[in-house]
């Protein structure tokens, strides 16, 4: 029996808008229902709506902050990780995934969309969010994985992608 339950990192804007913090609760509902622990930044935005969606729908949530006090969490983690390393801590969250999946985003978006790239762990980018998630669907950032950025139009295509990477049952 496997012991470890899968885990999934949403990346995405801090002031994420109106439509986003809707993606981020559909998408942390889809993660509950998986079965799969939604991991996040911590703080708020689409953080925030991920990980409430999530442990509304009787999901694990856990946020990794970049700071060193609980108190910067949102109220809806299940787990927060204080790592009081900065932003140095996107690598944390990306490294704790088996697939990441990117909503919007700006430059922390796009450094977690890197270190993604890096340590070779496959995104799905929300096609219709903005940002690098909709600037890098679809594409190969360079040379050194032939894993194209998974587009997905809608939070059910993103299930069917996770689905298939992690080879679970739906």
């Amino acid at each position: 029996m496997k012991a470890k339950r899968h885990q999934v990192t949403v990346i995405g804007r801090y002031d994420a808008t109106d439509e986003q913090y809707q993606m981020g609760m559909d998408i942390g509902r889809m993660l509950a229902e998986l079965n799969i622990t939604a991991i996040t930044g911590g703080r708020g935005g689409l953080m925030e709506a991920v990980a409430r969606g999530c442990t509304e729908a009787g999901g694990l949530s856990v946020g990794i902050l970049p700071g060193e006090q609980f108190e910067e969490s949102n109220e809806y983690n299940s787990v927060v990780i204080p790592s009081g390393i900065g932003y140095a801590r996107n690598s944390m969250n990306v490294l704790a995934a088996d697939v990441v999946i990117a909503v919007g985003g700006a430059a922390g978006t796009l450094s977690e969309m890197a270190f993604a790239w890096s340590y070779k762990r496959p995104v799905i980018a929300l096609l219709g969010s903005g940002g690098w998630a909709e600037e890098l669907a679809g594409k190969h950032i360079d040379h050194r994985w032939e894993q194209e950025i998974i587009p997905a139009t809608d939070v059910a295509e993103i299930r069917k992608e996770l689905v298939k990477l992690l080879g679970i049952d739906s």
